[in-house]
């Protein structure tokens, strides 16, 4: 059996609830560089995290009826080595927890998650944060180096010419 959709009211407090979460972490959470709200999709949050690997990672969330789902742009569609990418990415889905690895939009690559509303609290929404930023900052390079080989190959051509 599947719990009803929330209610208005619910909504309305998860989304209150969500808010003053980000308000602390602003004040917390060195790495939490912005966080906005989407002014045409209700109950969208766009969170801003500082990276090492990767300079940026934005994770947007949308609370529904039934869930909050996240997700962040990974990378564009490879140029190179496919199959290859899709592979290490597939094989990393395995081992992830809250979140998986799949093709979007215009081929490119996300990570996405959901979590039931009723379980939404202000650890899974650290678990959240903290987990989607670990796997950025774990599989970004070397999935950027199998993807996009060819523009490394050729930058290190060029230096090699110098």
């Amino acid at each position: 059996m599947t719990r009803d959709a929330a209610t208005q009211e619910e909504l309305a407090a998860l989304e209150q609830d969500i808010d003053s979460w980000f308000d602390k972490q602003k004040e917390e959470l060195p790495i939490l560089l912005d966080v906005s709200r989407d002014e045409e999709i209700p109950r969208r949050w766009y969170a801003r995290l500082e990276g090492e690997e990767r300079d940026v990672t934005t994770i947007w969330l949308t609370l529904g009826q039934r869930t909050l789902k996240y997700e962040t742009y990974f990378l564009p569609s490879p140029e190179v080595n496919r199959e290859q990418l899709f592979e290490l990415l597939l094989r990393r889905n395995y081992d992830l927890v809250g979140a998986q690895f799949g093709i979007g939009p215009e081929e490119a690559i996300f990570l996405t998650g959901e979590l039931p509303f009723h379980a939404v609290d202000e650890d899974e929404l650290d678990r959240i944060l903290g987990s989607i930023w670990d796997f950025v900052e774990r599989y970004w390079r070397p999935a950027l180096k199998l993807g996009f080989a060819n523009r490394f190959d050729k930058t290190s051509k060029d230096a090699e010419s110098k």
